[in-house]
């Protein structure tokens, strides 16, 4: 196990050693590109400065040579354009390379050469060097200055020896001059070295906290893509299960009242079996064995034998003491063949509304209320409960029948039990109405327990419930169905003892299901 996370560990510090030398990479590049272009610029104003120093300035620096004026003009403009231009097309062309920001290096100091040239070697002039050499430090590379310090100390050399005026304005100089322009300059090397050490000590930080800055981005977008599929999965899931919940709930109610039913059935059969038990079918045996013994004198044993006499009266209050338990009998067969057929309702009922799962149709609110009605009946009649209907007219709704009966019967379940210990008066109200916009209203009203403040919209989480045998599936697994079908399901409460009030709110079309929950299906 721990082997296992310190290669993980040991995987991803590479992987962010990588990205941070990537990130290096490219801010350096953008730099060089950036400073490419500077230079590019500052190449042609200063070949444009160059000529105009040619102009005014180089006459009156080189007053009393044996050089024309107009070969300083001439060379500010061609031999300016030999250096800029090199630049300048590298800069446009190849910007970024290596290559390029050298030969900017050196075509730069090459500039400086020649502005001091045409300026007669003026001591002011040699600033521009220390200038060039400040602006090349903007690629942060050491390498850069080291080609211009080696430019500038050729250039010192060759010119402080052979041409000291065209360096240093005067024709006599020291041999060893040049060596100290030189050390000034190195010493400016110095200094930018430790700056542009500096600056690439902070680029390098900067991208390695850019660097870990996008390696826990790309954690926490990766948990985020595990935890969404993760409640995706556990979404779907859930409302598979509240789905079954609720279809659990109809199978319930609809067994629990085919088994009330079969109680009055079996009350019926006893009583027809315990009449029919006591029929007095011993004395119609006795008579028909005196008839079969007497029948080959049957008018002389009805009319000369005492017992024979007593017979036709014996039969008549036979007849009268049968006719009682035949009636009896037939009543009880009567009220069984009522309760098998609402046995055969309640079925039917549940199957026709299996049969349409998941289709869309145009449905009478009040005829699917009526259903809903017709499978909680038994218990409603068990519990004592008065029902009301308060139903005004309101158009058809299209909607998955399936769907919309789980949610009425749990309501009206719900407020049955809430209503056990709500005393003589029992009352419960089923009521429909227009909503606001294209919806219509169930309100299922009950004067029984109640719900506390706390739980008005805790009953319809996952889970909950207040009831002892309660699974906590129906209210939220009706909340899921409706928010699926573009309705809400709601309660409302004055509190414990005060009655309950479930609002059930329809549109009145619904689109087709997606392809998500065809899926689920």
């Amino acid at each position: 196990m721990y082997s296992v996370a310190g290669k993980k560990s040991a995987e991803m510090a590479a992987v962010e050693e990588e990205r941070t030398a990537r990130l290096y990479r490219l801010s350096q590049r953008r730099n060089h590109i950036l400073t490419d272009r500077l230079f590019a610029k500052l190449m042609v104003m200063q070949w444009l400065g160059g000529i105009v120093i040619a102009v005014w300035i180089s006459p009156k620096a080189w007053n009393g040579s044996s050089i024309l004026p107009l070969w300083h003009v001439w060379a500010a403009i061609c031999l300016g354009a030999a250096i800029s231009a090199p630049p300048v097309l590298l800069a446009w062309r190849r910007p970024g390379r290596v290559v390029t920001r050298h030969v900017i290096a050196v075509s730069q100091v090459l500039t400086s050469a020649l502005l001091i040239h045409l300026t007669g070697g003026r001591f002011e002039t040699h600033f521009h060097i220390f200038g060039s050499l400040t602006f090349l430090a903007f690629y942060r590379d050491w390498r850069v200055l080291v080609t211009a310090t080696l430019v500038v100390t050729a250039d010192h050399l060759v010119r402080g020896v052979l041409w000291p005026q065209s360096i240093f304005g005067v024709t006599e100089v020291s041999q060893w001059r040049w060596l100290e322009h030189v050390g000034w300059v190195l010493i400016e090397d110095v200094f930018l070295m430790i700056s542009i050490q500096q600056n690439l000590t902070e680029t390098l930080e900067v991208a390695k906290r850019r660097s870990r800055l996008e390696s826990i981005n790309a954690q926490i977008e990766h948990q985020v893509i595990e935890r969404t599929a993760e409640l995706t999965e556990a979404h779907k899931q859930l409302v598979l299960t509240s789905r079954q919940a609720g279809m659990a709930e109809v199978a319930t109610n609809v067994l629990h009242n085919v088994g009330n039913v079969l109680n009055s059935v079996n009350v019926s059969a006893e009583t027809v079996a315990g009449k029919i038990r006591h029929f007095r079918i011993s004395s119609l045996k006795n008579v028909a064995q005196l008839l079969r013994e007497h029948e080959q004198d049957l008018p002389d044993f009805l009319t000369k034998d005492p017992r024979g006499k007593e017979l036709p009266g014996y039969l008549v209050k036979l007849a009268e003491n049968l006719a009682e338990p035949q009636k009896s009998i037939l009543d009880e067969v009567k009220l069984l063949q009522n309760n098998i057929e609402h046995i055969k309702q309640i079925v039917s009922m549940q199957q026709s509304h299996a049969r349409v799962a998941g289709v869309h149709e145009t449905l009478d609110v009040v005829e699917i209320i009526e259903d809903a009605i017709n499978i909680c009946g038994i218990s409603l009649t068990r519990h004592g409960v008065s029902l009301v209907r308060e139903f005004q007219e309101v158009p058809p709704v299209v909607l998955d029948r399936h769907k919309v009966m789980p949610i009425l019967v749990n309501l009206l379940s719900n407020a049955t039990q809430a209503l056990a210990q709500a005393g003589d008066l029992k009352l419960l109200k089923v009521r429909v109405l227009q909503g606001e916009g294209d919806s219509v209203l169930i309100k299922v009203i009950d004067n029984g327990a109640g719900i506390a403040p706390e739980n008005l919209t805790r009953v319809f989480q996952h889970g909950f419930t207040t009831k002892k045998d309660g699974h906590g599936f129906g209210l939220h697994s009706g909340a899921l169905a409706a928010r699926e079908m573009g309705g809400k399901l709601t309660a409302d409460s004055n509190g414990l003892g005060c009655g309950a009030v479930f609002t059930l709110e329809l549109p009145l079309s619904n689109p087709p299901p997606s392809s998500d929950e065809k899926h689920d299906r």
